[in-house]
């Protein structure tokens, strides 16, 4: 799904269930554990460029989407998951 699309179901469980973002949390953890593999700054450097982007011009969106869906059903799931971890 893109970050523009209208969102069909609301996911609460599973990994959902710790984390509002585990998808961009997994890539973010995998970015963070190639830039440890290599040895090196510049892949950590762009982990971080990622989340800050996905923070910023993503996932706004994506919650907007979502509070428009699903209204009070989100907001109260958003109150009690966190985005990160």
């Amino acid at each position: 799904m893109k970050a523009d699309e209208k969102p069909r179901t609301l996911l609460t469980s599973g990994l959902f269930k710790i984390s509002r973002n585990p998808v961009y949390l997994g890539i973010f953890l995998i970015l963070i554990g190639e830039s440890i593999l290599l040895g090196s700054l510049t892949p950590f450097l762009l982990s971080l460029v990622f989340i800050i982007v996905i923070s910023i011009s993503v996932i706004p969106l994506e919650e907007s989407n979502l509070e428009k869906k699903f209204g009070k059903k989100y907001l109260d799931y958003k109150k009690k998951v966190r985005k990160w971890i």
